[in-house]
């Protein structure tokens, strides 16, 4: 695989920042590499290995950044929508919904009128935190205080219904326990979780992982197709809003290292071991 050399991530990101300065206009691939100083096709490839993504791509992802920066601020959904340079209300929603993991409104509002089921249970890994709206897992944390756990949930989720419903987790609680003993897996199991669009990619991409099976941030950026940007995989890892159904403990260095991991390293190890262990 090709490194990129200096003059190639200078140009790309001379081309990142003219898109940033033209945030709510739409840009040409052929305006933005005579910006530049390079062929159309020459810049797209590049952009895409630097980034992850199409320059028309990262476009998009910069535009459902600022609509979603202007809601949490409490702006209407029609301002934010349009400031941010759509051309028309029916335009963002043909994609909100999967951009968003939720309506625009209920984004706003960090779930405001949304209901949102949750329980805690004890695991090999400590205490999971497990919540689900009805299009899917939405949060899994881990740690060792039930309490503490729900606070972050709460925080998350401030203007959303939560309700502690242990019997009605029943079924997902079960699929997390019986991946955690190495007798099914998670990759099947819906999601509803808010993400860029680089960021999603690569939790996709973790969920292919096989079960007892490792990725290096390199391997996984690769994946996604952007080779260089293998420190943004890794802070997608951490952004991962839902530790074991997206398996991020699955990345780990090229050195051999285990890298990081939002729940500590300890238990990073932990999983492991029990996926080593779960395929044999």
């Amino acid at each position: 695989m090709r490194r990129p050399t200096m003059a190639t991530m200078e140009f790309v990101e001379k081309a990142r920042h003219y898109l940033d300065a033209r945030q709510g206009e739409r840009v040409t691939l052929e305006e933005l590499a005579g910006a530049v100083g390079a062929s159309p096709f020459h810049l797209q490839r590049r952009f895409k290995e630097a980034f992850g993504v199409s320059p028309r791509a990262y476009q998009d992802a910069r535009r459902m950044e600022a609509v979603k920066s202007s809601l949490r601020n409490g702006t209407r959904v029609t301002h934010a929508v349009f400031d941010a340079g759509y051309g028309s209300v029916s335009r963002f929603y043909e994609k909100a919904a999967s951009r968003l993991g939720m309506a625009a409104a209920e984004y706003r509002a960090r779930g405001r009128g949304k209901r949102i089921a949750w329980c805690t249970f004890a695991s090999p890994l400590g205490t999971v935190l497990l919540a689900a709206t009805e299009r899917g897992v939405c949060s899994v944390k881990l740690g060792a205080d039930a309490a503490a756990l729900a606070r972050a949930l709460r925080e998350e989720f401030s203007g959303a219904q939560l309700v502690e419903d242990a019997a009605g987790m029943h079924e997902l609680k079960a699929a997390l326990l019986a991946f955690l003993r190495g007798d099914s897996p998670l990759a099947r199991l819906p999601l509803d979780v808010r993400g860029t669009l680089f960021q999603r990619r690569v939790w996709e991409a973790l969920r292919r992982i096989p079960h007892g099976e490792t990725r290096t941030y390199a391997a996984i950026a690769r994946a996604v197709g952007a080779p260089a940007a293998v420190r943004a995989v890794g802070s997608a890892c951490g952004a991962n809003p839902v530790a074991l159904v997206v398996p991020c403990h699955r990345a780990v260095r090229t050195d051999g290292g285990l890298g990081g991991y939002a729940w500590g390293l300890g238990r990073k190890r932990r999983l492991l071991k029990l996926e080593r262990e779960g395929k044999k």
